[in-house]
């Protein structure tokens, strides 16, 4: 399968990442383990998760997706052939949160027990901390780097002139820099990235590990109205795409998935591949079934009158 590089970092992906944090919330026990292997069974081998999955479910305090992930690494054997992302800065607590030094390294070594390994291949600043300098930031990072605990960096949520602060600072302080991005981007949220992250990505090299793929399961088709919606625990995030812009891109997605024989969320995770600078999305599973469907993207080649039928349904 084919593989690409996160950046410049030397870590190469295939083109879609396991998005972890289902794991401890909607996949438990040794289903964990079943999509996991049936992942790196099936050609890929980045699994992309943070301290804090999954802390929103009662009863649970964070870390729940690094400790299955952690259990499935220490009894596969496979810790060479996974890269494991991870993130660090959202809010576990009132005094473990955010990007301070002290805070990076020792929220580091939490990860790396949970993990059951030594070292995390891309450890990402989950959310920006305006409070904290940049430099003090990338100088945890660099530490992380230089003791062999972390291979490269990455941001999430983070706007881009902080993004350009933080290279910036890198090039003029000698430490770490950040590798790739993780920002909201679907064929429904195009405009910000597009119109905003795009130029500046693509020119500086950065990879990008794209989230919410799949608009949170609106561009699979299955919310066609506000009684699809009905008792379902998205609903309150999916009820904005159901616009007349919305049900364009269903109406493409359905138009090309047809030519292809083919579902419109594969659909939907095969244009964000093919987009230019687009280095793999994050998508998630909670069954075989549904694992080996979203895989089918990864060899799904659009033609050029495909990407532009979508492109044109889904125009901001």
């Amino acid at each position: 399968m084919e593989k690409r590089e996160l950046g410049k970092s030397g870590l190469k992906t295939a083109p879609l990442v396991f998005g972890g944090n289902v794991f401890g919330w909607t996949v438990k026990g040794n289903d964990n383990a079943v999509l996991l292997d049936a992942f790196l069974d099936a050609g890929f081998n980045t699994v992309d998760t943070a301290d804090v999955y999954s802390a929103w479910v009662p009863g649970n305090k964070g870390g729940d997706s690094e400790t299955e992930i952690g259990k499935w690494l220490k009894q596969g054997g496979k810790r060479d052939k996974v890269i494991i992302a991870t993130k660090v800065g959202a809010e576990l607590g009132p005094d473990k949160k955010g990007l301070k030094k002290d805070y990076i390294i020792k929220a580091a070594e939490d990860s790396l027990s949970r993990l059951q390994t030594d070292y995390i291949d891309l450890y990402q600043s989950h959310y920006d901390d305006a409070a904290t300098p940049v430099e003090e930031t990338l100088s945890a990072y660099d530490q992380l780097i230089k003791d062999g605990k972390v291979r490269a960096i990455g941001a999430s949520n983070f706007s881009v002139e902080r993004l350009h602060e933080s290279l910036k600072a890198s090039r003029e302080k000698g430490l770490a820099a950040y590798q790739t991005l993780q920002p909201e981007y679907n064929l429904f949220d195009r405009q910000q990235y597009e119109t905003v992250f795009e130029p500046f990505i693509r020119e500086q090299n950065i990879g990008v590990i794209s989230y919410f793929s799949l608009a949170s399961g609106f561009l699979s088709g299955k919310y066609r109205s506000l009684d699809d919606l009905e008792g379902r625990s998205r609903a309150g995030l999916v009820k904005k795409y159901l616009t007349e812009r919305g049900f364009n891109i269903l109406k493409a997605l359905d138009e090309v998935a047809a030519q292809y024989n083919s579902k419109p969320a594969v659909i939907a995770l095969a244009w964000l591949i093919a987009r230019p600078g687009i280095t793999a999305p994050i998508v998630s599973a909670t069954s075989l079934a549904q694992l080996h469907e979203l895989t089918q993207a990864a060899s799904l080649q659009l033609s050029t009158e495909a990407i532009e039928t979508l492109n044109t349904a889904s125009a901001y």
